[in-house]
C-alpha cells in the first residue's frame, strides 16, 4: 500500500493575498470548490487580518462562512491578534494558524511586535484556540532565511518550535517564507525538528523563488514528513517579505508524489482546472 501524503492548499490565503487584483468571495468559492472536486482535504482558507494591511482578505469572514462544511475538509484561518481571532470564531473556523517569524526585523514588519512580544501574543491566541476547542498550528516563518537579517541558525528555529509546542501548538509549519533554502539547509533544519518532536509533527511549506521548492520537498519527504503546504499554480507571496516569490506548485508535488508512488488523493487534471479559474480572476498567467 502506498503511503498517504497530506497536501494542504494555501491557495486561497498566502497565495492570494499579493494579487493586486481583488477576487471576490464567489470567485474565492469557485476556486475552492474545483480544488475540493479535485480532491484537496485541507486548506488555509483566510486570514483574519487588517484589511487596510491585506485587502484581499477583506471577505475572510464571509467565505469562511460560504464554504461547504464537511466533515472531511479542513479549513484553517490564520491570525495574529486577538480582534482577528474573534473574527475567525465567529465566522466558525474550527482551525487557526499563528505565524511567528524566527527574526526581530520579520516580526516588526509583519506584525509590528518584537520578537518577544510576539512570542507572548502568540501563545496566548494558541491557548485560547485551544481553551475553545479549536485547533491550532504555528508556523515558524523565515525559518530558512529572513530578507532583513539574513540567515538563521538551526537552533533558532528549533528553540522557537519548542516554545509553540509548549504554549499548545499542535503541529510546527517550518516555512522557507522567501524561498531561499536550498536542500543541505532543509536537511539541517527539519531533521533536527524531527529528531526532537517527531516528524509527523511537522509541517514544511516552500516557496519556489529558485527553483528548488519540489527538491526541497522530497527532502522533507525522505525525512518522515507528510504534510506539505502548496498553492494553485505557484500562486504567493508574502506582502511583507521582499523576494518572497510564489509557493511551491500544488499540481507539481503532486505529480512528483504520485510518479514516485505515493497516495496524495488529488486528480491532477482538476486542480489544473482550478488554476484556470484562478487566472480568470487574477488575471495573472499561472
Amino acid at each position: 500500500m502506498s503511503k498517504s501524503i497530506l497536501i494542504n492548499e494555501v491557495g486561497l490565503r498566502d497565495g492570494l493575498q499579493i494579487q493586486p487584483k481583488f477576487v471576490p468571495t464567489s470567485g474565492k468559492l469557485e476556486i475552492a470548490l474545483q480544488l475540493i472536486e479535485a480532491g484537496i482535504k485541507s486548506f488555509e482558507a483566510a486570514s483574519f487580518v487588517s484589511p487596510k494591511a491585506v485587502p484581499q482578505m477583506s471577505d475572510a469572514s464571509d467565505l469562511f462562512k460560504s464554504l461547504p462544511k464537511k466533515d472531511n475538509i479542513y479549513y484553517s484561518a490564520l491570525l495574529f491578534n486577538q480582534k482577528g481571532y474573534e473574527r475567525a470564531l465567529e465566522s466558525g473556523a474550527k482551525s487557526i494558524a499563528i505565524a511567528l517569524a524566527s527574526t526581530e526585523k520579520m516580526n516588526m514588519a509583519n506584525i509590528r511586535m518584537s520578537l518577544p512580544d510576539a512570542i507572548n501574543n502568540l501563545g496566548t491566541l494558541i491557548k485560547m484556540a485551544k481553551n475553545d476547542g479549536l485547533d491550532a498550528r504555528a508556523y515558524i516563518s523565515t525559518a530558512l532565511g529572513c530578507p532583513y537579517e539574513g540567515n538563521v541558525s538551526s537552533e533558532t528555529v528549533i528553540n522557537l518550535a519548542d516554545k509553540m509546542f509548549e504554549l499548545g501548538a499542535d503541529k510546527i509549519a517550518i516555512a522557507d517564507t522567501i524561498g531561499s533554502g536550498g536542500p543541505a539547509l532543509v536537511e539541517e533544519v527539519v531533521g533536527k525538528a524531527a529528531n526532537k518532536f517527531g516528524a509527523e509533527n511537522l509541517i514544511v511549506h516552500f516557496h519556489d523563488t529558485r527553483a528548488l521548492g519540489l527538491i526541497n520537498a522530497w527532502v522533507a519527504l525522505k525525512i518522515g514528513v507528510t504534510e506539505f503546504d502548496t498553492s494553485l499554480g505557484g500562486l504567493g507571496g508574502c506582502p511583507f517579505a521582499p523576494g518572497a516569490a510564489g509557493n511551491l506548485a500544488t499540481e507539481d508535488l503532486a505529480f512528483m508524489l504520485e510518479d514516485s508512488g505515493y497516495d496524495t488523493g488529488i486528480n491532477i487534471s482538476k486542480v489544473r482546472e482550478a488554476v484556470l479559474i484562478a487566472e480568470r480572476y487574477t488575471g495573472q498567467k499561472l
